[in-house]
């Protein structure tokens, strides 16, 4: 059995409810061609759903593959109450799956293997993978869910799972920045086997991004900690924790991170494969 680590890092996580009647509308939500920004305020309890063979289970679906959108990922924020888990969680025998703990505690069990999982947990479970998760805890277990259909190359073996933790893992300065941007990478990114990462970005206050990345991945951006304002293909937006960015193949995208402290996000991004061709006209 794995314990858990003692987490020096701080998640946002979205605990629902509803606004009062007198609260004013916020306009921050937008879905765009290019992209969308789902902010904190909206994830209420009236956008909640629930899945089959879980229990005692909510999430808030905040990605979904749509066809000339993003195509290759969902992501899911999922909430256990006490007593609550699944003993068959994925039903797609192709899906492979990253669980990214952000609040309370959960007992993981990977084949036979167990691991308690707390904030900061993180677990890569492959496709066909036999796992089961549970809140034996007095408190909500919240953790983020993302999911992709793994694309399988001949020749090469599928990753295994593994779980580890963000405390256990040594963030990697992005060159030229002078530590004001790392990367913190649970996957190696030369391992081919892999198809997809999952990563947290973190800036220090007063950190850019000086360049308009226009590139051929999809990303899903969880903003964990802190505020900034992101280049979004023409667009500056302000985000804050509990924001979530989606954004399409080749959306431009920068950041500055304004302070006053760090600013942390959880990203999503397909990889190391080739380009799905069409033949709808051969």
């Amino acid at each position: 059995m794995t314990s858990p680590s003692t987490s020096t890092n701080w998640y946002y996580a979205p605990t629902g409810g509803h606004p009062p009647q007198t609260e004013l509308l916020t306009d921050r939500a937008m879905f765009t061609e290019s992209y969308a920004v789902i902010p904190r305020g909206v994830m209420r309890d009236i956008v909640t759903s629930f899945l089959p063979f879980w229990e005692n289970t909510r999430l808030w679906v905040i990605a979904r593959p749509l066809s000339g959108f993003a195509e290759t990922f969902s992501q899911y924020i999922v909430e256990v109450s006490p007593g609550g888990g699944s003993d068959r969680p994925e039903l797609d025998a192709q899906a492979e799956g990253v669980v990214f703990v952000v609040e309370g505690e959960g007992l993981l069990t990977v084949d036979d293997q167990e691991h308690r999982l707390d904030a900061g947990g993180y677990a890569y479970l492959p496709a066909g993978q036999r796992w089961t998760l549970h809140n034996e805890g007095s408190e909500p277990l919240r953790f983020h869910w993302i999911r992709k259909a793994y694309e399988p190359v001949d020749g090469l073996d599928r990753p295994e799972a593994f779980v580890t933790h963000e405390n256990d893992v040594e963030p990697r300065e992005m060159p030229g920045t002078e530590g004001r941007w790392v990367t913190t990478r649970f996957a190696d990114p030369s391992d081919l086997r892999h198809d997809m990462h999952v990563n947290i970005v973190t800036f220090q206050p007063g950190a850019v991004i000086p360049f308009a990345e226009t590139h051929v991945m999809e990303h899903g951006l969880y903003v964990l900690e802190g505020k900034a304002v992101y280049r979004l293909n023409q667009d500056w937006v302000e985000v804050q924790e509990g924001d979530f960015m989606w954004l399409r193949a080749f959306c431009p995208q920068a950041c500055y991170s304004g302070g006053p402290g760090r600013f942390r996000y959880l990203l999503y991004k397909d990889v190391n494969r080739h380009a799905k061709l069409s033949r709808q006209f051969v």
